[in-house]
């Protein structure tokens, strides 16, 4: 349901057609080596590469017979190839082929989700310029706290961003690891120089040590890496699904010509596809957590995780993909609302300047709790009477012993404090 959304070469990484040809790579690669090592026959080496092939309707045909999707492609590749495809995969077992290959694949798509990233990266780059100095209240716990701008919020997303990326490119280092070592991994009926040689062609690294499988804590950081993009762009469309709330309507959603709310109500205009992403990103973390239990096997190998994988590996990175599309897409074209962002500002009545008046009066020799006690109280009254802070604590006699009205003035001020904005932003490598 989800891949026709993304695009065709994210979803082709998975297809049949794709599998079959790398394992028909792998084995054409392991013949070569075994040819160099004197093992088999080089002619028959060229003839394999010459003829082998494969049909995809043809191995799902043979499968039904031997419930061996291994052993149904290279019954499938010997029809091609004739008497020299006795040499194909000799000495080689299954995960061999199928570990290696999961490996290329999941570099494919993790290529292209870097790829995804970046983009995201840079149009999060443009726009936290562009808000830079944009000012809107900041929140905790959901209740107004001190003035931010929105620049920040973007500048945010964009350091995580570049976590996110940092994180991929570790997990497709961590990934990219082949094995051609045999039934339990002991080289018993080939040579090391094998593994080596179809490694190096097909851009991984040899396991140093495997089992019958590569071990699978790799492909949890893998998944794991994954989830954690997901959580990202899940922070980020919680974020734009609380700023288009009626009440706040500081951003939202691009709303498109001729584009429908609601079946039943004409004026809707919701976040969906910031709700679409919060509820993707809550796949990716269910399928880390299988990946997580596919690391404890029995023994040198067992097939418990195989199942999973056939489920997990697709599905995230196609899931991942299509997040990441829609999320550019919906920061890259966001609508922000700055006078908006000055009106809830503005909503407290000066209330955000608490703490700045707080700190004036400490400067002033007054004992922190002493501080404390005077400015909340005013603020008390102001939740209480709606009456501006910067009345309520002018006309507090003892406040204003310690304190004088053009001081009160600046404090409230919110340009004074977003004075190391740019600070910030040189700290994120964010530049005009």
């Amino acid at each position: 349901m989800i891949e026709r959304y993304t695009r065709p070469d994210m979803g082709a990484i998975w297809s049949d057609e794709n599998k079959y040809r790398i394992w028909l790579e792998i084995e054409i690669l392991a013949c070569e080596a075994q040819a160099e090592l004197g093992v088999i026959p080089k002619d028959a080496v060229a003839e394999i590469r010459a003829k082998a092939s494969f049909d995809v309707a043809r191995i799902l045909e043979i499968e039904q017979t031997t419930k061996h999707d291994v052993i149904a492609f290279t019954t499938n590749v010997a029809e091609y190839v004739g008497p020299a495809s006795r040499f194909v995969h000799m000495g080689m077992t299954s995960s061999d082929v199928l570990d290696t290959c999961l490996a290329v694949q999941l570099k494919q798509a993790g290529v292209l989700i870097l790829e995804d990233l970046r983009n995201l990266q840079s149009i999060l780059h443009r726009r936290a310029i562009e808000f830079k100095n944009t000012v809107c209240i900041g929140r905790s716990h959901g209740i107004h706290a001190e003035p931010t701008t929105f620049g920040l919020k973007l500048a945010l997303w964009h350091e995580e961003c570049r976590r996110s990326i940092t994180r991929m490119e570790h997990a497709l280092s961590t990934i990219s690891v082949g094995m051609i070592s045999g039934a339990v991994g002991t080289f018993e009926h080939l040579s090391p120089k094998v593994e080596e040689y179809v490694c190096q062609k097909l851009g991984l690294e040899p396991a140093p040590v495997s089992t019958q499988v590569i071990q699978r804590d790799r492909h949890a950081e893998y998944m794991t890496a994954l989830a954690l993009v997901g959580a990202f762009l899940e922070k980020v469309a919680t974020e734009i699904r609380h700023l288009q709330r009626t009440e706040v309507l500081e951003a939202e959603e691009y709303f498109s010509p001729g584009q429908k709310g609601s079946s039943a109500m004409p004026h809707k205009r919701n976040p969906i596809v910031s709700e679409r992403i919060c509820g993707l990103a809550r796949l990716l973390r269910s399928n880390a957590m299988a990946a997580l239990e596919n690391n404890a096997l029995w023994h040198e190998r067992d097939i418990s995780h195989s199942s999973v994988e056939r489920v997990i590996c697709p599905d995230s990175t196609i899931t991942l993909d299509y997040m990441l599309h829609l999320a550019t897409d919906l920061i890259d074209r966001l609508v922000v609302y700055p006078d908006n962002m000055m009106r809830n500002l503005e909503l407290t009545s000066g209330l955000p300047y608490s703490q700045s008046v707080m700190l004036a009066l400490v400067r002033r020799g007054i004992t922190r709790e002493d501080a404390y006690r005077m400015v909340q109280r005013n603020a008390m009254r102001t939740w209480q009477t709606r009456l501006p802070l910067r009345q309520t604590l002018s006309e507090d006699d003892e406040l204003m012993q310690h304190i004088s009205a053009a001081e009160l003035d600046e404090i409230f001020d919110p340009s004074r404090m977003l004075k190391n904005v740019d600070t910030i932003f040189r700290r994120c490598g964010l530049s005009d």
